[in-house]
């Protein structure tokens, strides 16, 4: 649902305090979805580069959390109460309401928002952290694409780089009134007109289908090409070396997509009653369509297998959620356990290194989600009785998605190999980064702790093929 332009109240608001708690909750809940996405990464890694993974995910939530505060906020949504703000319909200005200081009065009291004009008032504050969740999440999901070769120092000016030219605007054009939304100057509402002040066909995202899932697994994509592939890629084995971690990961992230999805409805009431059991069953769906994939496909199902198809899931709901019913969200998630399953494999036969298959889950499953939308949503889907514009305009919208993050996200990651460059050594990836990056291991190599207390250089140094030992 896209936040309307909202007017000052001629009269004082009055907050609603269930709302409130709703989203403090919601929001947690999407903030342990990156360290849970760490334990999913960091388990799908090989041991030597463990940490540098989950590195990769809590130094995206350091970076993007501080600078969501500073201008993140005001690119995505500052127009919500001053249509001036907007800049072309792509994104806000950042310095309108650049540190949040405007969103408190003279007395500190936090200014109240209704975003979606219902009459349901929250403090803004709480919808910022609520927002800067998604984007914090949605920068550590690109990380996997990337595993195991990438300097941190390059990773860290990515992540401010990238969440500010790619994801801020892209929030806003979806969310936030702009280009992509069913505002009446937006895309839809241009090319099948306007009803009653919105575009009438209303685009579908409930909660980040094109913004978070199809934006990053592109991005992820432009990576993978540019970083280029691991030492050993396609000739060496690189099994994920904790598979408990992996399936705790899952099940923390599918916790936490609860509110992800659920809190996208900014109220509990009767949608994100929905929205909670349209997550739950599509999931399950999409695990048992990787699994039968696996079965037939391979003659075995995996563990792995199961907790990818819960992620897959997750993902393809996540933009459809609020538009569907039990039955078609089964519908949905079991296609796209079975399409993601069978994409994994194409970093193979197209020969780029898609680290932890950030494309086949993320990118493939957000793009079945988006325009699977257009095909089963009630009503208005063309399976179920609409006509062929919600469909269309769902497809239009993905691909803009796709080839906005493509095509940024490359250009950003060129301009940064040219600069900081992107690879760390040959010695260093086969030594392990965790040793030499960040000077520790996930585990004891060597006969000394992982985190002993002492200086890197008083440490005795696991050699390469002790390293390379604990990995087969």
């Amino acid at each position: 649902m896209t936040p309307a332009l909202m007017p000052l109240a001629a009269e004082a608001p009055q907050i609603n305090e269930a709302a409130t708690a709703f989203m403090l909750v919601a929001s947690s809940m999407v903030l342990l979805m990156t360290p849970a996405l760490a334990f999913f990464y960091g388990g799908m890694n090989r041991s030597k580069s463990v940490l540098n993974m989950m590195m990769m995910s809590f130094g995206a939530l350091a970076a993007v959390g501080i600078v969501y505060v500073l201008w993140g906020y005001s690119m995505s949504f500052g127009n919500l109460q001053d249509a001036t703000s907007d800049v072309g319909g792509i994104f806000a200005n950042p310095f309108h309401l650049f540190g949040l200081s405007a969103l408190t009065d003279a007395s500190g009291a936090a200014r109240l928002i209704d975003p979606f004009g219902v009459g349901v008032w929250i403090p803004e504050y709480v919808y910022v952290g609520f927002q800067l969740t998604f984007a914090v999440i949605t920068v550590a999901l690109i990380s996997g694409a990337i595993a195991d070769r990438v300097k941190f120092g390059t990773w860290m000016v990515f992540s401010v780089v990238w969440v500010t030219i790619v994801y801020f605007p892209l929030a806003h054009m979806v969310w936030g009134g702009g280009f992509l939304s069913s505002s009446a100057n937006g895309l839809s509402a241009k090319l099948f007109g306007v009803t009653d002040g919105l575009a009438s066909v209303i685009p579908i995202d409930f909660a980040g289908g094109t913004v978070v899932h199809i934006n990053a697994g592109a991005a992820g994509l432009a990576l993978a090409i540019l970083a280029g592939k691991r030492l050993g890629f396609g000739k060496v084995a690189m099994r994920p070396h904790n598979l408990p971690l992996v399936m705790i990961g899952a099940g923390l992230l599918w916790f936490g997509w609860f509110g992800f999805n659920a809190g996208s409805e900014l109220a509990a009431d009767g949608v994100a009653s929905k929205v909670w059991l349209n997550t739950t069953v599509a999931t399950c769906a999409a695990a048992a369509g990787w699994l039968i994939v696996e079965k037939l496909r391979d003659g075995h199902a995996t563990s792995l297998g199961a907790a990818s198809g819960v992620v897959a899931g997750l993902v393809a709901i996540t933009p459809a959620c609020g538009a569907l019913t039990p039955v078609t969200s089964i519908i949905l998630g079991v296609v796209a356990g079975g399409l993601s399953a069978v994409a994994v494999g194409l970093k193979y036969k197209l020969g780029y290194d898609d680290s932890l298959d950030v494309v086949g889950v993320h990118l493939v499953a957000g793009l079945w989600g988006t325009i699977g939308a257009g095909l089963l949503a009630t009503g208005t889907g063309l399976f179920l009785g609409g006509g062929w514009q919600q469909t269309a305009l769902q497809v239009i919208i993905a691909l803009i998605s796709v080839v906005w993050s493509l095509v940024l996200t490359f250009a950003i990651g060129l301009a940064l190999k040219v600069t900081l460059g992107w690879r760390i050594s040959e010695d260093a990836e086969s030594e392990g980064i965790d040793q030499v990056v960040h000077a520790e291991t996930g585990y004891e190599l060597g006969g000394f702790p992982a985190s002993a207390g002492r200086s890197a250089a008083a440490r005795p140094v696991a050699t390469a093929s002790q390293v390379e030992g604990a990995n087969a």
